[in-house]
């Protein structure tokens, strides 16, 4: 089972294939979009994790490519920021599954169609993120890729600039 893994952060990508491949996987990693087609191409993956946020892309633009070059690969969508937007997207892209960071291993494996054996998956529990915190980092996402701007950011998130100026002044939720 051949796994490609396209992912920027390179610990996460480095960790995600060792313990993958522990279990069956034979894992390539790739850190940004040319290199990630170029994988592709040469190892002809059976399945791939795909970051919606590679650097300063978006992971959903290689969706398209991906499938057109690879139309039988399973194809994970994993994201930080998780909305109903970009999981509706994505799977109009064509992507197979939508996963939010962090991931356990067993949803992990189970996203990908494994076997899942139980007693070589890890069951240490991972936290998960409370609705505020997941709303925080929602709100930092906009706010950056609107370089800063409160008032379009409040337009985008369909809410009172006043509102998201009394959230912005809280100090960010713990988990």
């Amino acid at each position: 089972m051949k796994l490609l893994i396209i992912e920027d952060d390179i610990n996460l990508a480095s960790t995600l294939a060792r313990r993958l491949t522990k279990q069956g996987f034979s894992c390539e990693v790739a850190h940004n979009q040319s290199d990630a087609l170029l994988s592709a191409h040469k190892h002809l993956p059976d399945f791939i994790l795909l970051d919606m946020k590679l650097g300063d892309d978006n992971g959903l633009a290689l969706i398209k490519p991906l499938r057109s070059l690879l139309p039988q690969a399973y194809i994970v969508l994993l994201t930080g920021f998780a909305s109903i937007a970009t999981a509706v997207e994505a799977m109009r892209l064509g992507a197979n599954d939508y996963l939010t960071k962090p991931v356990d291993m067993a949803t992990l494996l189970k996203a990908l169609n494994a076997d899942l054996n139980t007693q070589n998956v890890s069951d240490v529990a991972t936290p998960v993120m409370s609705p505020e915190r997941l709303e925080w980092e929602h709100i930092q996402q906009v706010l950056h890729s609107n370089n800063g701007n409160v008032s379009a950011t409040a337009r985008q998130l369909n809410m009172h600039r006043r509102t998201l100026q009394r959230k912005l002044q809280k100090k960010p939720v713990q988990q």
